[in-house]
């Protein structure tokens, strides 16, 4: 059914997204859309910690949860911080920020969950733009795989690395869940693959009985 109403087919918009990624001028609306994602995603994985908490616990026991739910806020916020500082004039050690990053994480999304994070970062510096947004990319792959890997696993692992090697930052999210099933779809999706592009990055992913591999491949020179 065609009409002024109709809504433009996955294909249309997806092409329409990425065009408007040539355009610089665009680059702030990318980080909008990127960051309503985000809380999206952040106010769904608070709401059901909330649920578990107060739902099995005891009435001697609602001090500490509303202290564990305290303590995820304030994660939550130092998570934020780090992703919307908006300084593109200034050289970041991405040791010290990705580390702080990774920290940041585990305690607001992935400790509660019940799934532990090992990190390896290597030390160098990066623009303020590529680190940002290499930090929402990670984030993002943190997210899904921390939703969506682990159904019925009480050994959960992700695995999270920074290499710098031949002219170019692998940055790497490795879980032992139970494997994608295809490639990463939707506004996540989408919202990557954008980000990659306006770094100059690609993406190369892998999954198997083992889980699922994902590589952010940063060329150092791209500004």
């Amino acid at each position: 059914m065609s009409g002024i109403n109709a809504r433009p087919n996955d294909d249309v918009v997806r092409s329409q997204f990425v065009a408007s990624l040539d355009d610089p001028s665009r680059d702030w609306e990318l980080v909008l859309r990127e960051s309503h994602h985000r809380m999206k995603n952040t106010l769904t994985i608070l709401g059901a910690s909330v649920r578990r908490d107060f739902t099995r616990t005891g009435t001697r026991d609602v001090s500490l949860a509303a202290d564990r739910l305290e303590r995820r806020i304030v994660a939550f916020g130092r998570l934020y911080q780090l992703l919307s500082d908006n300084d593109d004039h200034t050289a970041i050690p991405v040791a010290a920020f990705f580390e702080n990053l990774c920290g940041a994480i585990s305690e607001a999304v992935l400790e509660p969950a019940g799934i532990r994070c090992e990190a390896a970062i290597e030390s160098g510096t990066l623009p303020a733009s590529q680190c940002h947004r290499l930090a929402l990319m990670l984030t993002e792959l943190v997210t899904n795989a921390a939703k969506h890997a682990f159904p019925n696993r009480n050994d959960a692992l992700i695995c999270i690395e920074m290499a710098n090697r031949d002219g170019a930052w692998f940055c790497t999210v490795t879980d032992n869940g139970i494997g994608a099933t295809g490639p990463l779809q939707g506004t996540g999706s989408r919202i990557l693959e954008g980000l990659a592009r306006s770094i100059h990055a690609r993406l190369q992913g892998e999954a198997g009985e083992d889980g699922t591999r994902v590589t952010i491949v940063m060329p150092i020179a791209a500004a």
